[in-house]
């Protein structure tokens, strides 16, 4: 998988199928060379007025597809 093509700019949502935000990076572990992390760009209004990010754990994705779907509590 190509991350930038893949990754980069897809929706991220929560449990709760509200947006969280946007993939604008991951975080790599240098040794293993595995995602260890997405970084989130809000979307939406508060994209317009701050620019914010904010790192999610991959051990949260639930699911990678067309979106990005995370876990919820239940699947904690």
């Amino acid at each position: 998988m190509r991350i930038k093509d893949e990754l980069f700019g897809k929706e991220v949502l929560d449990a709760d199928i509200q947006i969280v935000g946007k993939v604008h990076d991951v975080i790599i572990d240098k040794d293993t060379f595995e995602m260890t992390d997405l970084v989130l760009k809000k979307s939406g209004l508060s994209e317009q007025i701050k620019s914010s990010e904010d790192v999610v754990p991959m051990e949260l994705v639930k699911v990678i597809g067309d979106k990005i779907l995370l876990k919820g509590e239940d699947d904690l």
